[in-house]
């Protein structure tokens, strides 16, 4: 068994400045942060715009940030949080820029501020277009320096330690507590017993539960598929985000993300023969909310039979835009397209979660002593849908949340102890090595095109009720493997990504209303 006081699973800008938070405050705390690929690869790498916060407060308000969230969220946000979020914004970027994370400023040395879909004003601080790599390399960089954070890359959870693993012994299902996890240590295949008395879930999202994403190969709904096992409170699964412009590309899987800040730039969306068509859906045009925009996409993309749309670059400053979106060309540019010269082929795809672990005003889950932060936890910010550049500042501010009730629990003390030596080592005697990795491989693009092609922008009933018997099917037999089969990374992470799909489908059969996101053509329009 390995003992740690606090245990991460995760390594972007939730985990980070969760763990950092702690152990600058509680030195003698053990903390261990583990991730399943190296230590800087996470959803918080890949985020291009910014962070969307109230720093002029000549020209900007709370109560704007307030009011453009609540319309993004289509009225399924939870008021409080966004009020929270949203005023204890500015104090977490000032954290943030302290321990070392840079934003771009303009001549005067103020923020240059950014503006994307859905918001009023420019409000979004960014560094170039690769913000979210900019934040992760200063966080690990803080992190690196103290030494009661360990990190452990290439280690994977396999499941949360509750009271299900206590041999013989009845427990109450509502009110479970987490005890740590089991982690599956990639290089030795040998699968550890890490307990802690506080276990954060800061995992990301789930954006290759479909074909289509512009989420890291990582995002594979770990953190919510552990939860479900574990018995957590699941909700808002069914609004999942699809980011409009994406690089199109004929192969599947992670897609180069063109940043809405590009849109917000002055960048027009075309169709693939050149014609702009986003007047006939919304009168802020190309400055809609990303799931407007993305039904939008779809629906001309279906009506004219064309695999992509485009974005139309070409009449826009081009010393301008290059000091603000240089990785955006040169990701064009290595394809062989110049922004200025030719019309980018652009498709959505999924990009992020509204919903997921529920938890509270500080991140504590339905089980107690796991708190979840990021991604992967449905905390009433974002509602039905997420305003662009909200998550990184979501992150930031429940992340410091968590880390002031953990520290509580770790000054009180009350632990049950005597339950976490009940608790057995993970025993895989009589499994066998699973040989056939054509057939997970097999399982798990099965499972990626139903939810795609039933599943996706667009939904209706009878192609739900076709998602939900195809997912059983797929369920059934993932779980005839896993009974058998020694545990590896690549059916544990198929284990989650059939119940994060189970989770979307069966919410999305409950969702009796168009919002946000979703939408299912038989339902009535809200509003």
């Amino acid at each position: 068994m390995i003992y740690t006081d606090v245990l991460v699973i995760g390594s972007g800008i939730s985990g980070l400045s969760y763990a950092l938070k702690i152990a600058q405050q509680k030195p003698d705390t053990r903390i261990t942060i583990i991730t399943k690929s190296d230590d800087e690869e996470s959803n918080t790498k890949y985020a291009q715009g910014g962070v969307a916060v109230v720093t002029d407060f000549a020209k900007d308000s709370f109560d704007k940030h307030i009011e453009d969230t609540l319309r993004a969220g289509d009225g399924m946000c939870k008021g409080e949080t966004v009020e929270v979020v949203v005023k204890e914004g500015p104090e977490r970027i000032k954290e943030i820029v302290e321990w070392g994370a840079k934003f771009d400023k303009n001549k005067s040395k103020k923020y240059d501020l950014g503006r994307e879909g859905g918001h009023t004003e420019n409000r979004v601080v960014h560094y170039k277009d690769i913000t979210g790599a900019e934040i992760e390399r200063a966080l690990l960089e803080a992190v690196n320096h103290l030494p009661n954070i360990e990190l452990l890359n290439h280690h994977y959870v396999v499941d949360l330690i509750t009271e299900h693993h206590v041999p013989d012994e009845s427990f109450d299902k509502y009110n479970l507590n987490c005890y740590g996890a089991y982690v599956l240590d990639i290089k030795t295949q040998r699968i550890k017993k890490m307990s802690a008395k506080i276990t954060l879930m800061a995992t990301g999202g789930c954006g290759h539960v479909y074909k289509n994403t512009t989420n890291p190969i990582i995002a594979t709904g770990d953190g919510i598929g552990l939860a479900h096992r574990a018995k957590a409170k699941i909700s808002n699964m069914q609004f999942i985000q699809f980011h409009p412009t994406a690089f199109y590309s004929p192969i599947t899987g992670q897609l180069p993300l063109i940043s809405e800040a590009v849109r917000g730039f002055g960048a027009k969306l075309r169709t693939a023969s050149g014609e702009p068509f986003m007047h006939k859906y919304d009168e802020r045009e190309e400055l809609a909310s990303r799931d407007i925009v993305a039904r939008a996409i779809d629906s001309e993309m279906k009506l004219r039979g064309d695999d992509y749309v485009c974005l139309d670059c070409r009449h826009l400053d081009r010393r301008k835009f290059l000091e603000h979106f240089p990785n955006i060309y040169k990701q064009c540019k290595d394809a062989g397209l110049d922004m200025f010269n030719d019309l980018i082929p652009v498709v959505p795809a999924s990009h992020y979660l509204c919903g997921g672990i529920d938890v509270d005003l500080y991140g504590q889950s339905t089980i107690k002593n796991m708190f979840a932060v990021g991604e992967c936890s449905n905390t009433g910010l974002h509602g039905a849908n997420r305003l662009a550049s909200n998550s990184l500042l979501e992150a930031l501010v429940f992340a410091h949340r968590a880390a002031i009730k953990t520290l509580e629990r770790l000054h009180e003390d009350n632990f049950n102890y005597e339950q976490l030596h009940k608790i057995p080592e993970w025993d895989q005697e009589g499994m066998k090595v699973n040989e056939e990795m054509v057939l997970l491989n097999y399982l798990r693009k099965e499972l990626q095109t139903l939810m795609s092609d039933l599943v996706g922008i667009v939904r209706s009933n009878r192609r739900l009720k076709l998602a939900k018997q195809k997912e059983e099917e797929i369920y059934r037999s993932v779980k005839e493997i896993y009974n058998f089969s020694i545990l590896s990374p690549q059916l544990s992470e198929l284990r989650n990504l059939v119940s994060v799909a189970f989770l979307i489908i069966n919410q999305s059969i409950e969702q009796k209303e168009n919002k946000g996101t979703f939408y299912n053509k038989d339902l009535k329009k809200h509003g």
